[in-house]
């Protein structure tokens, strides 16, 4: 993984983990990767990703069971999904919309854009079935 050296690494592995689990790629009560295996495979410190496991611990979208290993919770999908959300609407929509400001862009170039990306992705689902 090729880390952003503005950003602490920790922060980066739960980022990872939590699209991780919107993208479904880890379901709600499923097992993930130990400390030890998610340092190996990202080339980290394992104190590293105690830190990212711990953060999410806190935010209860991982447990520890004990002897086991580290689980997604029960509720982990709905509470990375909220999460984001709220990130997403005070941070990145204002930023979109100062932007759209600055380059004096219309709602209507950016529904146009919506829709052409949208049928774009619609047309590449229908082609792989």
């Amino acid at each position: 993984m090729q880390f952003n050296k503005e950003i602490p690494i920790y922060l980066q592995i739960k980022e990872v983990i939590y699209n991780t689990i919107l993208s479904g790629t880890y379901e709600n009560g499923e097992r993930i990767p130990s400390i030890r295996d998610m340092a190996i495979t990202l080339e980290v410190n394992p104190n590293t990703v105690t830190r990212a496991y711990g953060l999410l611990q806190d935010e209860e979208v991982i447990e520890n069971q004990r002897g086991i290993g580290y689980f997604t919770s029960v509720k982990a999908k709905e509470i990375v999904s909220k999460r984001k959300r709220e990130e997403f609407l005070h941070k990145d929509v204002p930023l979109f919309f100062e932007t759209m400001e600055k380059l004096d862009l219309s709602i209507d170039e950016i529904m146009l854009a919506y829709q052409t990306t949208h049928n774009k992705k619609d047309t590449i689902e229908n082609e792989k079935k």
